[in-house]
């Protein structure tokens, strides 16, 4: 096993849990699982597995994952940011456990992963890819405090590329994703409205998160409500080749690139309306 601890976050994962500790098993000193609240076999199925499990009540992702670092007792190396629906392939396994050898004493702290992400049985292969900070060395990495679309942060150093992709695989249904993208919209929005008040900056240390979000808030919202969330499809599922990944494509590309961003936009005029709402209710 290497000097490494994955860290989770769970409610209500039974579907999910066992084949994502089970993927990183052989690879982790230690597996932690931060639950807020399952009420279904969670719990009891991560401790099986041999996980060390905690329970916090949730706020938002980066605050809760963030918790377990501070709260957890850490003392390992380096730190995994596992979701429970996603799974590390052995040979992906092999390839960390080299890497931290590779670079325990020089300056990078951070190891990139691009998903391979199943929707609906399907693995999708085209379209916007998925790639995020998910291996650091502990007390260098934390994720930024966000309520959506929060990224880990190094606070020094640099990070690298994973040739493997990790698996992202959701067992639950389209009712669980629906209602997962419609709590992620109100994140969203808030984080938007913070944006437009001046209440956050845009703009991270980070050059590669810096230029994506400056991409996002000055380009992508700077185009008229709705229309966004059409023109953002089209990129999507035409441009970048949704299209090519079948019935399974088109569904994922309608709900997460067009319904999701319209009702992120919905939400955000119904913030930026809400006097007008209150005064009509009055009457």
């Amino acid at each position: 096993m290497a000097d490494i601890t994955a860290i989770v976050l769970t409610k209500n994962e039974e579907k999910n849990i066992e084949r994502c500790l089970n993927s990183v098993r052989a690879l982790c000193r230690r597996m932690v699982v931060v639950d807020c609240g399952s009420t279904d076999r969670t719990v009891a199925l991560a401790e099986a597995c041999g996980a060390q499990v905690y329970c916090h009540e949730f706020e938002y992702y980066a605050r809760q994952f963030n918790w377990g670092l501070d709260h957890c007792d850490i003392d390992t190396g380096w730190v995994i940011r596992l979701d429970a629906d996603e799974q590390f392939p052995p040979e992906l396994c092999a390839e960390i456990e080299a890497e931290m050898a590779a670079h325990a004493g020089d300056d990078v702290n951070g190891m990139t992963l691009e998903a391979t992400y199943f929707f609906l049985g399907r693995a999708l292969t085209h379209g916007s890819k998925k790639r995020k900070l998910m291996v650091f060395k502990r007390g260098i990495g934390r994720i930024e405090d966000r309520r959506r679309d929060a990224h880990t942060i190094l606070s020094e150093g640099r990070s690298i590329s994973l040739k493997h992709n990790f698996l992202h695989y959701d067992f639950k249904d389209l009712d669980n994703f629906i209602g997962r993208y419609n709590w992620y919209a109100t994140r969203e929005a808030m984080d938007y409205m913070d944006w437009k008040n001046g209440k956050t900056d845009a703009d991270v240390d980070d050059p590669e998160i810096a230029a994506l979000r400056r991409k996002k808030y000055g380009v992508y919202y700077k185009f008229p409500k709705f229309l966004r969330a059409f023109l953002w499809f089209n990129v999507n599922y035409f441009f970048r080749g949704g299209f090519l990944d079948g019935k399974e494509g088109f569904i994922y590309h309608v709900l997460s690139s067009f319904w999701y961003r319209f009702v992120v936009d919905a939400k955000i005029y119904e913030y930026e309306h809400g006097k007008e709402f209150e005064q009509l209710k009055a009457y």
